[in-house]
């Protein structure tokens, strides 16, 4: 994604551009994929940025709000930014810290429980935690 579709993604959004934020997006919708914080921190320094470590997590926090990202939180110490915001499923590697998509027409449900009263569905995700095979 190019400087002008992530400005148009931040209009669109209601986000501010600044040039922190754009130096983060660029990294993180450069292509559909997975990153933690501390991933998108460790790929700004290796570019040279000096984008500040709250700065990145401010606006990870905004990015989710306003609908540019999902937060995947995949326990309750770790969790991912996600650039494919249409909704899918995921694999976690609980030995690996891998996420991998999962295209949501290859999960199906016969049904689902009754709801909470004085709710409605609005969506259902799958998290299929998975871990390398114990000898």
């Amino acid at each position: 994604m190019g400087r002008s579709d992530i400005l148009a993604q931040f209009d669109r959004c209601g986000i501010l551009p600044t040039p922190q934020r754009i130096q983060i997006a660029e990294i993180l919708l450069a292509r559909p994929q997975h990153m933690s914080a501390e991933q998108l921190i460790e790929r700004l320094r290796s570019a040279g940025s000096s984008v500040s470590k709250a700065t990145v997590y401010n606006t990870l926090n905004l990015f989710g709000e306003r609908g540019l990202v999902r937060e995947l939180s995949v326990d309750p110490k770790r969790s991912y930014y996600d650039s494919e915001t249409s909704p899918h499923h995921h694999f976690y590697n609980v030995d690996t810290g891998e996420l991998t998509d999962i295209d949501h027409r290859l999960v199906k449900f016969r049904e689902l429980p009754e709801l909470p009263p004085g709710t409605e569905s609005h969506s259902v995700e799958v998290m299929i935690k998975v871990r390398e095979p114990r000898d």
